[in-house]
């Protein structure tokens, strides 16, 4: 196989292979140009982990970390980002008091924190509900959000969010508060209007566009892995056969490509990006 011209970096991708592709998915996307992932844990009911404590979490992410060893046997360069889906709380309440719940999950995030510090991980994962909960459900999750902005700011490292659609704007000023850089929070599954950093789903029609801008912004193919959604939300080879399309196609250059794959994430992760 000829060595890539440029890197490609899915921004937020799970690999699962207790209930997906797992490996096989991975060779699809380096088949396809893909050279770096940005490995996100899946929320803890996926691998049948079911916290009652924060330290329940670390069984999750160990599982990623392993998972992250065989896909790098693979060739890829792998950046794992640890963390609590925002999710957990709906999933958490049945179960525990709406105390007990935030608690846990800040709990779990501190755990989370404990891997970056030592350099097993890059960066947190966090965010709140993004369909439709109560008052008080997110309220909790803006709680639980300014505690991962705080850990990300002791840390400096970057904090990836998944959240409702939209800009998020409110979360710039709880950066500010919670001593955190905004320009490290990734709005995952990201629109061009967030003031965030966004990470943009690789079917995105604004790409060109925000090429000929110069704007910072990364790609992501929010591949889930699962055999029951197979391609959700695109298939593992989405980010590099994108990014070659319209660099065929004229849309975007090579060093549009370099800046989306390589000088954004290295600046947002405080990681090496080589080919």
């Amino acid at each position: 196989m000829k060595s890539p011209k440029f890197p490609v970096l899915d921004d937020h991708i799970h690999i699962d292979p207790r209930n997906g592709r797992g490996i096989d998915a991975i060779k699809d996307f380096k088949r396809s140009g893909g050279t770096h992932i940005c490995l996100v844990t899946k929320p803890s009911w996926s691998l049948d982990v079911h916290p009652s404590s924060g330290e329940d979490f670390a069984a999750v992410f160990d599982e990623t970390l392993a998972i992250a060893k065989l896909i790098e046997e693979e060739g890829i360069v792998v950046f794992p980002l640890l963390g609590v889906h925002p999710a957990e709380i709906t999933a958490l309440t049945p179960r525990l008091t709406l105390e007990e719940a935030t608690l846990v999950m800040k709990e779990g995030l501190d755990c989370a924190a404990a891997y970056v510090k030592d350099g097993r991980a890059v960066g947190l994962k966090s965010g709140r509900p993004h369909y439709e909960t109560s008052p008080e459900i997110l309220n909790a999750s803006n709680q639980i959000l300014f505690h991962a902005l705080t850990l990300g700011g002791e840390l400096g490292c970057a904090v990836q969010i998944h959240a409702e659609t939209g800009p998020c704007d409110d979360v710039v000023e709880m950066a500010g508060s919670a001593g955190m850089d905004a320009t490290r929070i990734v709005k995952h599954f990201g629109s061009p209007e967030t003031p965030l950093m966004p990470s943009l789903v690789a079917k995105h029609e604004s790409i060109p566009e925000l090429c000929q801008q110069k704007r910072k912004f990364t790609m992501e193919s929010d591949y889930m892995d699962e055999n029951e959604r197979p391609g959700a939300v695109m298939g593992p080879r989405s980010v590099p056969r994108q990014t070659t399309s319209l660099l065929q196609a004229g849309k975007i250059s090579e060093e549009d490509i370099f800046r989306i794959h390589q000088k954004t994430p290295e600046e947002v992760y405080g990681v090496e990006i080589r080919i």
